[in-house]
């Protein structure tokens, strides 16, 4: 790795006129000197271009570029960084999403950590300040899922595909290994690029980093409920790699493991106030579950409170997944920010 390697920033906006003050100020305060910052407004409906030329003018790290039409088999998303990446010029690609805030030393830490575990891919799931009903039950939940239900010694030190995590608001990748496995135009078409990219590093025989990048990387994923449905109901069957099976399964575990205990604690005061009885065992599951969230939530920077509404966010969970199911098996397509996938 050079000393001081060009990094280019690379970011596709969307309707994002609410973000754009706070990403900007944020990309502003890096302390990295050899950056390059590009922004891709992807057809925007909304003010974002106004605003974005207004906050970066004078400034000569900021490039902004109009991105075209989105061809048949492309995903929105995949087609901006697509484009992106042909304008890059850096040693190191950073592609972020527009609701990501990020620390003033944030590339040297993420470069050193990268270089130290010998990668070629860098990710992690972010910080997640939350204020939202929605937001406060499932967005948590994404760490609460990669601590618990992948193997990280399996994603961070073998070459094994299906070990794979990523989020793709933040991913830093070396431009030739990028560039090695075809970058985004090799898969044009999904609706999961940040695993789907991991694992066609993995596949190619590139190591990725799985890292804790709640220090230095805050993510603000939505500003209503309705975005926070529709943004996991777009992602979580096809996550699962639209498994039936694998639905089903986590259906029922999540049924029996983090909402039945709520049961036990319901037959616990029925106990309690009908025989005046106290059997401290019915509330001993729930006990762990939120020891269990609690955990998670303290790695991750998250509102501890929020580990006591477990089952809560449990039902949401399986809700979601039902739904997201039925919306892939019926045909009906995603919906997210003005475009329709299947």
């Amino acid at each position: 790795m050079k000393k001081n390697p060009l990094v280019s920033i690379l970011i596709p906006l969307r309707n994002e006129e609410n973000n754009v003050p706070h990403l900007v100020s944020s990309l502003k305060n890096l302390t990295y000197s050899n950056i390059d910052i590009i922004l891709l407004d992807d057809q925007s409906t909304d003010s974002t271009k106004t605003i974005i030329e207004g906050l970066i003018k004078n400034d000569s790290r900021f490039t902004l570029v109009e991105g075209s039409t989105l061809p048949s088999g492309w995903t929105g998303k995949v087609h901006a960084c697509y484009q992106l990446s042909r304008y890059a010029r850096g040693d190191y690609f950073l592609f972020l999403d527009a609701d990501i805030r990020l620390h003033q030393d944030t590339i040297q830490i993420a470069l050193s950590t990268l270089k130290r575990m010998g990668g070629k891919l860098l990710t992690g799931f972010p910080k997640f300040p939350v204020t939202l009903f929605l937001e406060k039950l499932l967005v948590p939940m994404q760490h609460f899922i990669i601590y618990f239900h992948l193997p990280l010694l399996l994603a961070n030190y073998t070459k094994f595909s299906a070990a794979s995590a990523a989020h793709g608001s933040f991913m830093l990748f070396e431009r030739n290994a990028y560039e090695t496995i075809g970058g985004h135009s090799a898969i044009k078409d999904s609706l999961l690029d940040d695993v789907h990219l991991a694992r066609k590093m993995k596949k190619k025989g590139e190591k990725v980093v799985l890292a804790n990048i709640t220090q230095f990387v805050s993510c603000y994923m939505y500003s209503s409920n309705r975005d926070v449905w529709e943004g996991f109901k777009k992602n979580i069957f096809v996550g699962i790699g639209r498994s039936v099976f694998m639905a089903s399964f986590l259906i029922i575990f999540y049924l029996i493991f983090y909402v039945s205990p709520v049961v036990f604690i319901l037959y616990g005061v029925f106990e309690i106030i009908y025989y005046q009885h106290l059997n401290l065992y019915r509330f001993l599951p729930y006990i762990i579950i939120v020891i269990q969230k609690w955990f998670i939530d303290f790695q991750s920077k998250q509102k501890p409170t929020l580990s006591f509404f477990i089952p809560a966010s449990a039902i949401a969970f399986i809700s979601l997944l039902i739904v997201s199911m039925g919306s892939s098996l019926r045909n009906k397509g995603y919906h997210w920010k003005g475009r329709t996938y299947q």
